[in-house]
């Protein structure tokens, strides 16, 4: 009985990795196949093994799911039911939606004012001042200098842009959009400092400003993000910049995907998957696993399944699971299911990839949303 080797020799290190825990070799009897048979029967078996480490990790949270956050459980649900199309999914979705509702109501009828955001921005800004971590520090040292980023980019435009996604808005929306109009988000997108502190968040932030029909500041912060980020200094980057770095790059597929909603093109984001294929041995060594994931998703964003990143991110990622605890743990070993969501759910939707879906929106799933938490109403046509 031989092995025989599929892209690299990854079979067997799958199977090293994660073949107790499947209980099924993947070993291929050299016989009458072809070459061309035996790949494909490795690749189905691979595929297996894939789905097998997803479903653990699924079991896990899933069991668990209503015992977390509202944030937390509505970003795991959101994202299941995009892929899935289940309606178990329903009560996170709308869990979701009361947390953007909450928020609005509190931002447009409470902090709204120019004094009453000034005064919010800055109560926000003190939970940085005690902290000490890199990226902690960076976050404080910049934004204290424009600290109403932390209202409108990091709570006001995340909230709107939900509301709309489901094909809602608040009933004050038009004070919440002369809110946004009143602010240049060209002062947050063109300096250096702030992409350095905030990449992935901004990247989101200037396509959400896009889907709204606000300002669309999309390239001036590439602009400023290649400029900030030249691929010559990666080396002379700490581990948390070079998480900065790649983080942003994924979000900026993210964004356009507006969420594992669309299926995006590779061409208008040729750097992007460019540095990826020419870096991927980098990535896997410096990255971690919540990065080296969302790597492998903005190729299957792309429609790239077959592009060896997406094998290489998925062998990464399903090493990393702890078969006895069902999950990915941090870094430093803790496995705590409400700071482990992010990269757990990354972790199922890399390895059981299904397809981009449009959903859930008022119009195509009615059922999903025929219960409004207050504030929010269907979008005007």
């Amino acid at each position: 009985m031989k092995l025989t080797t599929f892209s690299g020799g990854i079979a067997l290190a799958v199977f090293l990795a994660f073949g107790s825990y499947a209980n099924e070799s993947i070993s291929v009897i050299e016989s009458s196949h072809s070459s061309a048979d035996n790949v494909l029967i490795q690749k189905s078996a691979l595929n297996r093994h894939y789905k097998e480490g997803a479903d653990l990790i699924k079991n896990t949270y899933e069991s668990q799911l209503y015992t977390l956050p509202a944030f937390k459980e509505g970003h795991y649900g959101l994202r299941m039911y995009r892929q899935t199309l289940d309606d178990k999914y329903s009560a996170a979705v709308w869990s979701d939606m009361a947390r953007v509702a909450n928020k609005l109501n509190r931002l447009s009828n409470e902090v709204h004012t120019l004094e009453q955001i000034v005064l919010y921005s800055e109560k926000r800004i003190t939970s940085y001042l005690d902290e000490t971590d890199e990226r902690s520090v960076r976050r404080y040292n910049i934004t204290k200098h424009m600290p109403e980023y932390l209202y409108l980019g990091v709570d006001l435009l995340g909230s709107m842009a939900r509301a709309n996604e489901y094909g809602l808005e608040h009933k004050n929306d038009e004070k919440l959009r002369e809110i946004i109009r009143r602010y240049d988000f060209s002062h947050y997108v063109s300096n250096q400092d702030m992409v350095k502190a905030w990449a992935a968040q901004l990247a989101n932030q200037v396509y959400w400003l896009r889907q709204l029909g606000e300002q669309d500041v999309v390239d001036e912060f590439v602009k400023t993000f290649k400029d900030a980020y030249p691929d010559e200094t990666d080396k002379k980057l700490s581990q948390q910049q070079y998480g900065n770095k790649l983080y942003g790059m994924t979000h900026i597929i993210f964004g356009d995907s507006e969420y594992y909603q669309h299926q995006v093109s590779e061409k208008e984001h040729q750097w992007i998957y460019d540095y990826f294929r020419d870096n991927i041995d980098t990535i896997l060594l410096r990255a971690k696993e919540d990065v080296i994931a969302e790597v492998g998703l903005t190729f299957l964003l792309a429609g790239l399944e077959d592009d060896p990143v997406v094998e290489k991110t998925r062998q990464a990622i399903l090493a990393s699971i702890d078969k006895e605890k069902g999950m990915i743990p941090s870094v430093t070993g803790d496995f705590d299911l409400q700071y482990g969501e992010h990269r757990n759910v990354l972790a199922i939707m890399l390895l059981d990839w299904q397809k981009v879906n449009e959903a859930p929106t008022y119009i195509g799933q009615p059922e999903v949303f025929s219960n409004l938490p207050y504030g929010l109403n269907s979008k005007k046509l």
